[in-house]
């Protein structure tokens, strides 16, 4: 097994008023030449964006976005018409393909809103562009890693145009898991979004992250209660 560790206050940070984000992975005026991604994840950024404002219009192309609100609401509006709001609990994903205008905006006046954003390069370009958001309530079982992203439209969660598998999970103190890879060609990216957890003999805390590759699965340890998301990944593109 090979790991990489990446501790919180080691990400890049930017703060814009408006918006404070730190990014796990190079992202705009952060450029670190050792963080370019994780095999095909290329953006890990955790964002807070103040009451009224957020990203205006803007656009992409042959990019898997995946959104994840962790408190406040996300409000989406993009060129196919979707308009919306996406609150914890949720996940939403866009496939930016052939190029996709939108906007992501704080949906209150007043309150923050916090939310992963997460960029897989996908495994094939100018697809169709699409637009998927769910709910995550009924799919998510206490102490296990639960499936909300997959590369099949039929299984749980959202899907992308990538071999990529997400999972998220609340884990109690001193449940110990094991989580067996998909494919042992892809590498797993752990990020603590809450709480501490222990892999492979590194403690990971409050917004750590951990590369974990050369494996075909791996046990955490929670050494106190945990909100936790894995990001499977091919490592090679």
């Amino acid at each position: 097994m090979k790991t990489i560790y990446h501790a919180a206050d080691s990400r890049g940070h930017a703060d814009h008023g408006w918006l404070k984000s730190k990014h796990t992975f190079s992202f705009a005026n952060y450029y670190n030449p050792e963080r370019m991604g994780f095999g095909a994840l290329r953006v890990l950024n955790d964002d807070y964006v103040i009451g009224g404002q957020g990203f205006g219009k803007h656009p992409h192309r042959d990019m898997e976005i995946i959104s994840i609100p962790l408190s406040g609401k996300l409000r989406h509006g993009d060129d196919m018409g979707n308009q919306g709001i996406i609150e914890a609990g949720e996940i939403q994903v866009m496939s930016a393909g052939t190029g996709i205008t939108h906007s992501e905006m704080n949906g209150d006046a007043k309150d923050p809103v916090k939310f992963l954003q997460i960029w897989v390069i996908p495994h094939t370009k100018n697809v169709k562009p699409r637009y998927q958001q769910l709910p995550l309530a009924d799919m998510m079982q206490p102490n296990e890693f639960n499936q909300v992203l997959s590369p099949n439209p039929d299984d749980a969660g959202v899907w992308i145009h990538q071999n990529a598998w997400f999972s998220l999970g609340d884990f109690d103190q001193d449940v110990s898991k094991t989580y067996q890879l998909h494919d042992t060609n892809n590498g797993v990216y752990v990020f603590v979004i809450k709480g501490q957890v222990d892999i492979n003999g590194q403690t990971l805390n409050t917004r750590d992250g951990l590369g974990i590759q050369d494996t075909a699965e791996f046990t955490m340890n929670v050494a106190q209660d945990a909100h936790v998301l894995l990001m499977e990944v091919p490592m090679r593109l």
